[in-house]
């Protein structure tokens, strides 16, 4: 990682941690074991990669990180609620998350539903109204779209459903990268769209580029998952590692074999470079966390 996007990450890290515990609702207030498992999840930890690609993009963008705030906090809200609902007993049957006991085992299955289910309608609910987000009601609406469609069954509602339906299948190239393009990509897309829609008077055509460069690492992100899942331990990744081999499910390791999947990801952070070919030096954040995706450790 280099330095530039070492400190540039730090803060921001620092600055979102700091705008989620400020949206989520006191764990004293009512009902406080929902509250309470709400925060549990989000503020446990993580690398908050979403939010980071908010801030590097809305960078590239001149846009200022004040006004990325909201944003930042939906689609990590998103995130997590996607996590403790993948970790119940019903889809993944985790017990590990970020190095803690999953929801449902820190509380009980139906909080842990509930929590989610909370999560997802805060996201909704900050995009609407959170007095951050400058953006004209029309750019609201926009972002609330691309959310929502990025969430939901044509996003990774559905990514999530066929890789529960490819559970002991063996899947295609073209078919692993559509499953995966809806499960963790269309997230990561929506991370980077929304920085887009906060400036209104961003050019088409960047907005198109800065979309394939998203939907590159979107890939990249998973193929390296997939590869620590492999190589790396429990202790390292905070979550049961060969989970998704245990379960049988398709990965770009059983596809490709491991040096496939490395090319794989490097292939896509080449890509996602190209992506970016039109910026200077205002994206070198946004191709320094390309690179990060794909030589990560957890």
């Amino acid at each position: 990682m280099s330095n530039a996007l070492k400190e540039y990450l730090s803060l921001s890290q620092a600055r979102v941690e700091k705008a989620l515990e400020d949206r989520l609702p006191s764990e004293q207030l009512l009902p406080q074991k929902l509250h309470q498992a709400m925060r549990y999840s989000v503020l446990n930890g993580g690398k908050r990669m979403r939010p980071m690609l908010t801030y590097c993009t809305g960078n590239a963008l001149g846009i200022s990180l004040d006004a990325l705030d909201g944003a930042a906090c939906a689609v990590e809200f998103i995130h997590v609620y996607s996590l403790i609902h993948d970790d119940l007993p019903a889809m993944d049957d985790d017990d590990l998350r970020r190095g803690k006991p999953t929801c449902h085992v820190a509380y009980d299955e139906a909080t842990a539903i509930l929590a989610g289910d909370g999560l997802q309608a805060l996201a909704f609910e900050i995009l609407a109204q959170d007095s951050s987000i400058t953006a004209t009601p029309e750019a609201r609406l926009k972002m609330i779209i691309a959310l929502a469609r990025a969430s939901g069954s044509q996003g990774m509602v559905g990514g999530q459903a066929i890789d529960l339906q490819s559970v002991g299948t063996r899947l295609n190239l073209p078919e692993l990268e559509n499953m995966h393009i809806h499960k963790t990509g269309a997230l990561i897309r929506a991370s980077v769209n929304l920085a887009t829609l906060t400036k209104p008077d961003v050019d088409e055509e960047v907005a198109i580029r800065l979309d394939h460069y998203a939907k590159c690492i979107g890939l990249s992100f998973q193929v390296k998952d997939d590869i620590l899942d492999e190589e790396s331990d429990t202790a390292t990744l905070g979550k049961t590692q060969g989970k998704d081999k245990d379960n049988d499910k398709p990965t770009y390791p059983a596809l490709l074999g491991l040096s496939g999947a490395k090319q794989k990801a490097q292939e896509l952070h080449e890509k996602a470079i190209e992506s970016l070919s039109g910026f200077g030096m205002e994206a070198d954040l946004l191709r320094d966390l390309s690179l990060y995706i794909i030589q990560r450790t957890h």
